[in-house]
């Protein structure tokens, strides 16, 4: 669990149109075995340690003729941003992407000094 130790907590959010690979035979479309699509995400204001953060798919566009592999997930996440990363495997058709996102942490407090 993280524990916030200040009153200044933020909350961002967005969500970003990982992909759309159907329009020009891309290749989470038309590929086979592993593939990767990710985008770099920067918060709207610095937190001051690295903010817990989740991801979710919020829309789905695949083949029906094939099975349907997925995997999202926030990684390198720093108190300025993360990658959002979108994977599949074997011979899912992937035509679009869209992903949400939140990040919940504690903000910079101009109150508090930092002594060395």
């Amino acid at each position: 669990m993280k524990r916030l130790k200040n009153h200044l907590v933020g909350v961002d959010q967005g969500s970003v149109p990982m992909f759309s690979d159907f329009e020009n035979d891309g290749e989470m479309w038309t590929g086979d075995g592993p593939r990767k699509c990710s985008r770099r995400i920067t918060f709207a204001e610095a937190y001051q340690t690295p903010p817990s953060v989740h991801v979710s798919i919020s829309m789905w566009d695949t083949g029906a003729d094939r099975n349907q592999r997925a995997d999202i997930s926030a990684e390198s996440i720093s108190t300025t941003g993360f990658d959002l990363v979108f994977r599949t495997w074997g011979d899912s058709r992937v035509a679009r992407i869209r992903a949400d996102w939140l990040a919940i942490g504690a903000l910079h407090d101009d109150d508090t000094w930092d002594v060395e």
